[in-house]
């Protein structure tokens, strides 16, 4: 739905990406994380035609944005960081306005205008000048600009900024319900939003595409490894011993000493050999109560962290791995 070739911008001698290259597939969401002046809002605004590149290919729906960009267009809703809104009217006579523009008319113009409005939960300010909005408001307005001609494509900057805990629970919401029905590209500050949202993420810095995957593949590449971590019950030494003779593990290491009798051990295995099962069955065969088993991932948060700065991330903590606890 949406391809990326060798896209690079350059302003005189200064590069703002070079040779970016990804593809969206139809009814994906995509979050494009990068620090401050990586080059997201530049990526996001080349793909909506808003900016051409310097070389490179943009394709939407099938339509290169360079040969045939209003065909392309017409895919595409775009709300950028600061929404484009119109302060003297009000935002009834903006969606229409906005309607128009995208080639809206009677009584199609009136029912999607109607429907956004119910969707990003407007309706009871839909009479009021924006100028007069709240922040949280103004940007509800602008996402349901981006979202009155039923695009296939939505481009969303920042989304949720300004918004108040229970409007960014709702719009998260929406922006979820959209998936399959719409290709998103979404940029956030929030990590754990894009971690909640996106399918795959791709992360920018300094204007270079440095990775584009899940983020699940994300932690397992940075990793190396599996890692367990269980706290049971019983003779250290000999804990030790059973689960370092296990098959495929490959260091064990007391993390926690809770009490005289009870540890935390950390335990790596090799990436593709899940050692779970084993280690509760070896456990178990000697007497050695587990009394608690998780595997630890990476949060988004530290491989955006480690991949931006280069260097080893030493404060993640184990966490939950959702779907995969014992």
């Amino acid at each position: 739905m949406i391809e990326l070739s060798n896209v690079t911008k350059k302003y005189g001698n200064k590069i703002a990406i070079s040779n970016i290259s990804f593809f969206v597939k139809n009814g994906e969401i995509l979050g494009l994380l990068g620090p401050n002046g990586a080059g997201k809002s530049t990526t996001m605004r080349i793909i909506t035609g808003y900016l051409a590149p310097t070389s490179g290919i943009v394709k939407v729906a099938g339509f290169d944005m360079a040969k045939q960009p209003v065909l392309a267009k017409r895919h595409i809703g775009y709300l950028p960081e600061n929404p484009p809104i119109y302060k003297d009217m009000t935002v009834y006579e903006y969606l229409n306005f906005a309607g128009e523009l995208k080639g809206l008319k009677g009584k199609e113009k009136a029912r999607r205008v109607s429907k956004v409005i119910e969707e990003v939960g407007i309706g009871d300010v839909k009479n009021r000048l924006i100028g007069r909005l709240s922040r949280g408001y103004k940007q509800r307005t602008g996402l349901a600009q981006a979202l009155v001609s039923d695009p296939d494509v939505l481009i969303l900057d920042e989304p949720t900024v300004g918004l108040d805990p229970q409007q960014i629970t709702e719009i998260r919401q929406l922006i979820k319900s959209l998936s399959g029905k719409r290709t998103v590209i979404l940029s956030s500050h929030i990590l754990p939003e894009v971690s909640s949202l996106c399918h795959r993420v791709a992360i920018i810095n300094k204007g270079n595409l440095i990775a584009e995957n899940t983020p699940q593949n994300l932690g397992k590449s940075l990793m190396g490894h599996h890692k367990v971590v269980i706290q049971a019950r019983g003779s250290n030494d000999k804990i030790l011993e059973i689960l370092s003779n296990l098959s495929g593990i490959e260091s064990v290491e007391v993390s926690k000493v809770l009490n005289d009798n009870l540890c935390e051990y950390t335990i790596e295995s090799e990436m593709d050999k899940d050692v779970r099962e084993q280690l509760f069955y070896a456990m178990a065969n000697n007497n050695f109560p587990i009394l608690e088993m998780r595997s630890y991932v990476m949060s988004l948060e530290d491989i955006f962290l480690q991949l931006v700065t280069e260097e080893p991330v030493i404060s993640a903590k184990p966490q939950w791995e959702a779907g995969k606890t014992k």
